[in-house]
């Protein structure tokens, strides 16, 4: 929404994405498509190839589409095997113990720097 939103005031903007069906509901104007797990739009985490291509390419469909409603899908993988789609961010019983041992631990931080004032208001 805060594409379309520039983009009415005549600035033109490209997002990164990796959830398609969402960014073209919200009808953002020129979309850069890698099929990758969500929360890396850009690439996969220290790759700095394909996070460069995925930049590249968002530049070029920047300066190169003249109309909204533009979509660039890049070849990008996440892994050789599809099974990441299974697996990604899976919550299996047997880990239930560990995550909630962390989610208490991330609490308890969060209130420390609250208490310290690292917090924004």
């Amino acid at each position: 929404m805060t594409a379309r939103t520039l983009e009415d005031a005549g600035i033109s903007t490209v997002v990164l994405g990796s959830a398609l069906d969402i960014l073209e509901k919200a009808g953002t104007p020129r979309i850069v498509f890698n099929d990758l797990p969500l929360g890396n739009p850009v690439g996969k985490p220290f790759d700095r190839a394909m996070q460069m291509r995925s930049i590249e390419a968002a530049l070029r469909l920047l300066y190169s589409a003249e109309v909204g409603g533009t979509v660039e899908t890049l070849p990008h993988r996440w892994s050789q095997q599809e099974d990441w789609r299974r697996n990604f961010l899976e919550v299996r019983p047997e880990h239930q113990a560990q995550l909630l041992s962390l989610g208490e631990e991330n609490r308890k931080q969060r209130l420390e720097n609250k208490r310290l004032g690292l917090f924004r208001p």
